[in-house]
């Protein structure tokens, strides 16, 4: 029956399904972030990852070794994304979902500044005033002067900033570089970093604790493979703005889960930057805004750093 529905249709559930596991991705590191350290967290779902990981590299015939083609931008790329992961396994921590995830949502209008340096991308005014409007929202759900910003947001505006400047390396040097290079580079800095830093902060982990870590990166890896689907079958424009509906399941998973209920800042300020995002990739798609780098660039964020939409279908076209 799936069968028969339009391409872009079965392309788009697909990706709401993929966000779906994301969201319960980030809900149980939101859960053992009560109990463990972010750096504890990450270290393990990093060593559970890595078996999954090394099955889905196989899958890639690509010709070649582990050598960076691009040292100094591979190196650049390894670091932003310790600290970016680092960044957001707290600020699900710390943060409650739903806003975690309204800040997150700035990365489209990031990608945006940031390519024009580093891609000598142009900004039309357009898209300026998207990226305006964007960050009037970040700034509506941060609201600096009328409450007490905390770690947990620095983490957030963290991730999104070096989570952004991940994805434009990528589209500078993912041509180039095998997948192998690319994913096994930031995995083993993260798990080199957060194993000198675990003997200070480790806590004994209860079986079903451990259990989670596991979950988590499994849950991931399942998450991006069905994301793999969903651009095969369908358009990035159209796949790339399924990943708001993790707004849903971040206030449904708050309510129920945590306690929290989003205020009402932060649901305007979400739907500003979500907003001006699905303008930001819906202006790209278009014949005039073709210079735009966030379809090429943006994905979802996550301890897997394969964060390019092209990378995301180069791995489907080597599975099939």
């Amino acid at each position: 029956m799936t069968q028969a529905l339009p391409s872009n249709l079965r392309g788009a559930l697909t990706a709401l399904a993929a966000f779906a596991i994301y969201a319960v991705h980030d809900a149980l590191i939101k859960s053992l972030g009560a109990n463990y350290s972010a750096f504890q967290i990450v270290f393990f779902s990093v060593l559970f990852g890595f078996p999954l990981t090394t099955l889905m590299l196989i899958r890639d015939r690509t010709d070649g070794n582990l050598r960076p083609r691009r040292p100094m931008w591979t190196v650049l790329r390894t670091v932003f994304t310790v600290i970016a992961t680092l960044s957001v396994f707290y600020a699900f921590s710390a943060l409650p979902l739903a806003q975690t995830y309204a800040i997150l949502f700035s990365m489209p209008l990031i990608i945006s500044l940031v390519a024009v340096p580093i891609l000598g991308e142009r900004i039309g005014w357009r898209r300026g005033i998207a990226i305006l409007v964007g960050l009037g929202g970040v700034m509506a759900v941060l609201r600096p002067g009328t409450t007490d910003l905390t770690l947990g947001h620095a983490a957030a505006l963290s991730a999104a900033v070096f989570l952004s400047l991940i994805s434009v390396i990528l589209r500078k040097i993912g041509h180039e570089e095998r997948s192998a290079v690319l994913v096994l580079y930031p995995m083993l800095a993260n798990f080199i970093v957060m194993g000198c830093i675990l003997p200070f902060v480790y806590v004994p982990v209860a079986p079903a604790d451990m259990a989670g870590m596991a979950a988590l990166a499994a849950l991931a890896v399942v998450a991006l493979l069905v994301q793999i689907q969903a651009y095969k079958m369908s358009r990035a424009v159209i796949v790339a703005p399924m990943q708001y509906s993790q707004i849903i399941w971040a206030t449904l998973f708050g309510a129920l889960f945590f306690d929290e209920v989003p205020d009402l800042n932060t649901a305007i300020g979400a739907a500003i930057i979500i907003g001006s995002g699905v303008y930001i990739v819906l202006r790209e798609d278009g014949a005039t805004g073709s210079g735009t780098p966030v379809l090429k660039t943006q994905s979802r964020f996550g301890p897997i750093p394969l964060t390019r939409i092209s990378l995301l279908q180069r791995f489907g076209r080597k599975s099939d």
